[in-house]
């Protein structure tokens, strides 16, 4: 068996890197004078282990703790001389990041045990590799084969300029697909324009899609261009498209057959180049057969289909999302709260997560916040330990998740005191969706 190479990042602030050879018998030492250098080392170096010498008590404690802080995935060890130890921006340093602390000069024998155990617990811990860069930055991080299918997908959607129709459940990440879309297209220096077609009062959203000119409706002192618009070189994503009243849809599909739109109050066409991405977490074609969506929008949308999968399906990208939320929100979490204990994780890949990335997200950063110890536990994710809510023997998953569903749009509504508009936006749904949701489920609209 190869055994893994040991990587050490030391950092020398007082600048000498000449240490005990006994100790660093066995490493592969990456040197840094100063946290600058040290950045650029790390990205260049895959190192597990880290080595801060050269503390004093004139060092910058601030500077140091907000280092460590960023890249507390390594294992920290520092050599201090003992005058800092007497100061308690040091001592509070050191109990937040170190894993051990030497007193200056250091003991050969004892730096070398501290360095291998380092090692040891840094290999326990496990060093993931770095999410591709291009999924990371356009939010579509994962290994798992539905995430590879659907990144290839979006990487081919971008270089033509025919509407897109996204389909997923709520909080599965259809604006983040969208936005990746419209990154990979030619049209990626353009606007990219977002419109929630459920938040929209009805009577406002035809001028805010197709803008009005001066006099068309009390209030309407001049004119202004619509959202459609002013995506003009770019893309429109429109979400919930489903909402979007029926009258108005007929304006939409005019707009997709010649590229042109009406202001609200004028006679005179516009000729505007905007691609549309719409989006839906309702079946439309159900909702063709219902007569609740234009047939002939149906088809100019879904000219491109994408399907973003639910969590559920992509359980071999938690461990990675789960990482990569806690660092963008790394500021609200307590200074020495470190990860995510295995129980939290195991936990985490056992739920069947109905409310998809959007309810990760949520119970990530609420429990970053809330947790007491050193690593998030499945009590501050509210998540049961074996990751398992309790339910009847012989239940069904449908059965199941129906029931969830129904106990959490009747918890949202007793919150918002049966206002519709604030249960909604409790579950991060349009208030057409949820009225939807609550006739499904025989849920009474309150009066």
């Amino acid at each position: 068996m190869t055994l893994p190479i040991k990587k050490l990042l030391w950092i020398a602030l007082d600048g000498r890197v000449a240490g005990p050879p006994d100790a660093l018998h066995g490493w592969t030492v990456c040197s840094a004078r100063t946290l600058k250098d040290a950045e650029r080392a790390l990205r260049s170096n895959d190192c597990r282990v880290g080595l801060v010498s050269g503390i004093g008590a004139a060092s910058d404690a601030a500077a140091l703790d907000r280092f460590l802080g960023q890249h507390g995935k390594l294992v920290w060890l520092v050599l201090a001389a003992p005058a800092a130890l007497s100061q308690p921006a040091w001592r509070e340093l050191l109990r937040t990041h170190a894993h051990d602390f030497h007193t200056e000069p250091a003991d050969p024998h004892r730096l070398a045990y501290g360095l291998g155990h380092a090692h040891g617990i840094a290999l326990l811990h496990g060093h993931a590799d770095p999410a591709p860069h291009a999924a990371l930055n356009t939010g579509l991080a994962g290994r798992s084969a539905a995430m590879t299918r659907l990144r290839a997908q979006v990487a081919r959607l971008g270089k033509s300029d025919a509407p897109v129709l996204i389909w997923g459940e709520s909080g599965s990440g259809k604006d983040v697909t969208a936005q990746a879309i419209h990154a990979h297209s030619r049209r990626a220096a353009g606007p990219f324009v977002p419109v929630n077609c459920g938040a929209m009062a009805p009577q406002l959203i035809q001028a805010e899609l197709f803008g009005h000119v001066r006099g068309a409706f009390t209030g309407a002192e001049r004119d202004k261009a619509g959202l459609i618009e002013s995506a003009a070189g770019g893309t429109i994503f429109l979400d919930e498209i489903a909402d979007l009243p029926r009258e108005l849809q007929s304006n939409l599909l005019r707009f997709l057959q010649d590229s042109t739109i009406y202001r609200v109050g004028s006679t005179r066409s516009l000729s505007v180049d905007t691609r549309v991405i719409a989006a839906s977490n309702v079946n439309l074609k159900q909702a063709v057969a219902q007569g609740q969506f234009r047939e002939d929008l149906y088809y100019r949308l879904n000219v491109l289909p994408v399907s973003v999968p639910p969590l559920r399906e992509r359980r071999d990208d938690l461990p990675l999302l789960v990482d990569h939320f806690f660092r963008r929100y790394a500021a609200d979490k307590p200074r020495l709260l470190k990860g995510f204990s295995g129980a939290a994780m195991r936990a985490i890949v056992n739920h069947d997560w109905p409310g998809n990335v959007r309810e990760l997200i949520n119970r990530i950063r609420r429990a970053m916040v809330l947790a007491e110890g050193r690593q998030i536990t499945p009590a501050d994710l509210d998540l049961a330990s074996d990751g398992a809510a309790a339910a009847p023997a012989g239940d069904g998953l449908g059965e199941l998740r129906f029931a969830a569903e129904r106990a959490a749009i009747g918890a949202s509504l007793q919150r918002a005191g049966s206002n519709i508009t604030l249960a909604a936006r409790d579950l991060g749904v349009s208030r057409m969706t949820l009225y939807r949701l609550m006739s499904k489920h025989g849920i009474a609209a309150p009066r």
